[in-house]
């Protein structure tokens, strides 16, 4: 009977607790080290990303390898909360370390050069320069009507070291999901 006991409780250690502490853990260190998941709160970004999509977002490591158009997620101390807690913003990248941003009429100047924003849909005719410092990026949103983006905020620029990752599962809604573009 001791036997039995012993064997049956061998089993349920093999094949569940261990299996379920397994499962657990390298949850936790994916949502850690890899990807988190985010909701959007608003339509800044709409129609590449609609108020209250979730979305995985990949970790951040290398943060010289970002690139113009790139959608990507950092803390705002500025727009955080009463608490003193930055909060949370999902952008497009638009200006680079070192570059003359312009908006003229809505249109994107970047050193005197005219960008083709194809997912920019609410072109508000705004007009403002930016200064990229080095180690900054300029972000904005796609929904440039509505979005409380870079041309509102009292300071700008992001440093580089307040991105925490880069936009790229949209996991709902259901007939939604995809990789943002």
């Amino acid at each position: 009977m001791e036997e039995k006991k012993n064997s049956r409780v061998q089993y349920l250690i093999r094949e569940w607790l261990i299996p379920i502490a397994t499962a657990l853990v390298l949850a936790w260190i994916i949502n850690t080290f890899v990807v988190f998941r985010i909701e959007v709160p608003t339509g800044s970004m709409i129609p590449t990303i609609n108020k209250d999509d979730k979305i995985f977002v990949l970790k951040a490591y290398n943060k010289d390898n970002f690139k113009r158009g790139d959608i990507l997620v950092f803390e705002s101390e500025e727009l955080g909360d009463e608490d003193g807690k930055p909060m949370l913003l999902i952008k497009r990248l638009i200006g680079l370390p070192g570059e003359h941003v312009e908006l003229v009429n809505g249109v994107l100047l970047i050193d005197g050069v005219q960008i083709d924003e194809p997912y920019v849909v609410n072109d508000f005719m705004f007009n403002a320069e930016f200064d990229v410092p080095e180690d900054h990026l300029l972000f904005l949103g796609d929904n440039r009507e509505t979005s409380n983006d870079a041309r509102y905020w009292q300071n700008p620029y992001i440093s580089k070291d307040e991105v925490i990752g880069k936009g790229g599962l949209r996991i709902y809604p259901l007939d939604n999901i995809g990789f943002l573009k």
